[in-house]
Parts: structure tokens; sequence; C-alpha cells
């Protein structure tokens, strides 16, 4: 099969949800209800997971991130990294929230997880709390810890930027890098999902992140050697670790944009900011050959636009989209 482009970007990068459900509640994420589960009918199962990512082999997509909701929640995830080794993917990353990484962090080390994203948005245990509604502080920095004693390289601490909550804490955040090979990384909070909490008054831009980081000394220039997003990359003089900064609000960089995102539920997104997508799954499970199915998603990525629409226009939330 013939590799995927799209307004001159080549396709090499697929972020795979393998379920919606969570086992925090954030509330930049999810409403405090929570948000319905789909049963397991209405939900990709590992053999067709399969399928559909030995037709993105084809297509030279070699570069693989699972996600979720929370992906250490489903019990898909290891049979899932046993199935796909013979597809030989060139790198295989893995976002999550940390709270059930502690136990898990080998595991995922031997079945083939090459990296890790972490999130985590407070040092305050009472904030995380709020913040998630629930979850507890210690088990992500234990789970930071643990991916670091697995030999995950690089590990990814991932800080969403939400101005009254959390903008008083960028300094000590950057400060994890400091005395371990950790890679912070602040993104800007964007509107994504019907719902979304997003204002102009809690948006806190990277331009006054790095302002505030120049307490800590000069940010020099970092040629990361792992990952596939869209990072501006630093370190400071000591650190053993970095400082990314992902402007997705007040810049864009949808000209390099190489990724696609397959739900759970099986709809491919060409663009995390649209709600276009192609469903995959009735097709799959109506008996459609291989044939038809890449068919499909040549389709999905001649829908990728060349960049992205006004936000709002993703009504999905995060948790269901793959964040």
């Amino acid at each position: 099969m013939p590799e995927l482009y799209s307004h001159g970007r080549k396709i090499s990068y697929l972020r795979l949800s393998i379920t919606d459900k969570c086992n925090l509640r954030c509330r930049y994420c999810m409403p405090e209800e929570g948000l319905p589960n789909k049963g397991h009918a209405a939900l990709l199962r590992v053999e067709e997971m399969l399928r559909l990512l030995t037709l993105f082999r084809g297509f030279g997509l070699d570069k693989l991130r699972i996600t979720g909701g929370e992906p250490l929640v489903s019990r898909q995830l290891l049979p899932l990294l046993t199935a796909i080794t013979p597809l030989d993917f060139a790198d295989i990353a893995l976002t999550t929230n940390g709270q059930l990484l502690p136990q898990l962090a080998g595991q995922l080390k031997t079945h083939g997880v090459s990296r890790l994203n972490i999130s985590l948005d407070t040092l305050n245990k009472e904030r995380f709390a709020l913040l998630t509604r629930g979850g507890r502080l210690r088990n992500t920095l234990n789970g930071i810890t643990a991916a670091l004693k697995a030999g995950f390289e690089p590990v990814k601490v991932n800080c969403v930027l939400i101005r009254g909550l959390n903008d008083c804490e960028v300094e000590d955040i950057a400060r994890l890098a400091e005395k371990r090979p950790l890679s912070v990384r602040f993104i800007e909070f964007m509107p994504v999902g019907k719902g979304s909490m997003w204002s102009e008054d809690n948006f806190l831009s990277i331009a006054e992140v790095k302002e505030k980081l120049a307490t800590l000394g000069k940010l020099i220039p970092y040629q990361e050697l792992y990952g596939n997003g869209p990072a501006e990359v630093f370190t400071i003089d000591g650190y053993k670790g970095s400082i990314g900064f992902i402007d997705a609000v007040s810049g864009h960089f949808c000209h390099s944009c190489n990724r696609l995102r397959l739900t759970a539920d099986g709809l491919l997104y060409p663009c995390l900011h649209s709600g276009l997508n192609t469903n995959l799954l009735t097709p799959l499970r109506a008996g459609a050959d291989n044939v038809e199915l890449a068919r499909l998603i040549e389709l999905a990525v001649s829908k990728k636009p060349p960049q992205h629409e006004a936000w709002g226009a993703q009504q999905r939330r995060m948790n269901t989209i793959g964040g």
C-alpha cells in the first residue's frame, strides 16, 4: 500500500484509544458525574484493533501511542501489546495518569512499550484531589519513580496550564527535571469537548510560562532524541532533564501534523480539533475486506485539513477521543 500524505505531510503516527473509561474525573476532561461508559460490544476488540493496526502499518505508519480514557484500566492493554509485537512498530508510547503505574510499569516495559507520558498538573495533594476529583498525588509520583526504575527513556511529565489553578506552581513543576532525567512539558489548555471549562480567563500562554521560568536560569535549546510531538524543548544548566512547551492555542503546528486518531469505538479522526471522522467499526463488523477498509482509511486522510477549524469544533470530550 502507498504511504499516506495530506497537504504535503507524511502521516506516520497513530494515536489509538483503547477505552473511554478512566479512574479519575479531571475537571477539564469530564463532568463530575462522569460519562456513561459504552458497553464492550460498542468498542473495538483486540482482534479488531490488530486487524486495523496491520493495515496502518501497511500504509507506513510506524509510530503508535496508546491512550484512553485511562489505558491502564483496560483489560485489553496487555493482550493488545502482545498481539501487535509482530507488527514491529518503531515506537510504541503510552499516555497515562499514573495512578496504576507503580504496579504496571515493569509489565509495560516487558510488553514492548518504549515511552511513557504521565499527566501531572499539580504537586499540591489537595489541589490534585480537587482537580482530579479524588485522585491521589502520591500514586502518580510513585508511578513516575516506577517508570524511571523500569528503564523508560524518556519519561515525559505533561502539565496542562490553567490560570488560577496551577500557574503558581510552574517553577516547582519545572524543577522535577532538575535532578532526574524527566522531560517536563507544559501544554496550553485547549478548548476541546462539549461543555469544556476552557475560557480566556483561565488560559495561560506558553510565553507567560517562559517568563516565569526565567527565575530558574536561561532556557537552553535541547535536541530531543525521542518523540513525535510538536514540543519546543529546552534544558537549564545543571538540569538532568528537559523542559518542553506546546503552544497548542497561542501558536499552531498544523503544518507538521503527522497523526491520526482512532477512538475506542472505531472512529478515525484526521484532526483533533475537527468533528470530521470515518467509521471503521461498522464496516469491519459488517464483513468489509481489507481493500475496503484501506479505502476508508485513505478517505479519512483526505479529510485532514491543512489547519484546524475554529476552536470548539470538536464536541467529543478528551476521554472519548484519546487525550
